[in-house]
């Protein structure tokens, strides 16, 4: 009896850790807002190859937003979505509301990929999403802090993290663009 019982709970174990492991979380488990304050489910972009990058509209890097609508234009049609999330944590340089910040995007770069609401990317309020985005505890692949405005991420057809791009690498450099074909 006690061999059957020790049989039983180790069968136990080893059932809840492998369903612990078998759902890992991935991008699709995420809602975030749209910079007009509606729901988008991340779940909408399965198949797809996704880039996310915190943007601001007063930092050195702001005319990355020219490239990555080039980007964008270029392969929106290939299964591939750029996701833009403005931030204020470096050196205070998005200080917009929602409405400012898309008027920005629209008149000054003609941004037409979705661009959600603003959030934080780090510090105690750090978004959900990039909470799972920074700690390999949450996205199972690897740690990677926002160091500054535009850094991006790469999210693969299934949901999952790929690698961080460092913020000055421009968003059609060679390796982003290879991934996106590959």
């Amino acid at each position: 009896m006690k061999r059957i019982i020790f049989c039983l709970s180790l069968l136990l174990c080893f059932g809840l850790a492998n369903a612990q492991t078998a759902k890992k979380q991935t991008i699709y488990d995420f809602t975030v807002k749209t910079i007009d304050g509606e729901n988008f489910s991340l779940a909408s972009l399965k198949g797809k190859k996704v880039l996310i990058v915190n943007v601001a509209s007063k930092c050195g890097l702001t005319p990355q937003y020219e490239f990555l609508q080039q980007l964008y234009d270029q392969y929106k049609d290939k299964n591939f979505v750029i996701i833009g999330f403005p931030a204020n944590n470096f050196g205070q340089q998005e200080p917009g509301t929602n409405v400012e910040i898309k008027e920005f995007c629209t008149s000054k770069y003609s941004v037409t990929f979705p661009m959600m609401e603003k959030i934080s990317v780090k510090g105690d309020d750090i978004a959900p999403l990039y909470k799972w985005l920074t700690t390999k505890a949450g996205n199972g692949v690897g740690d990677a802090e926002v160091t500054w405005n535009f850094q991006k991420f790469l999210i693969d057809e299934e949901g999952h993290w790929v690698k961080s791009i460092e913020p000055k690498e421009s968003p059609v450099s060679e390796a982003i663009i290879s991934w996106i074909k590959g």
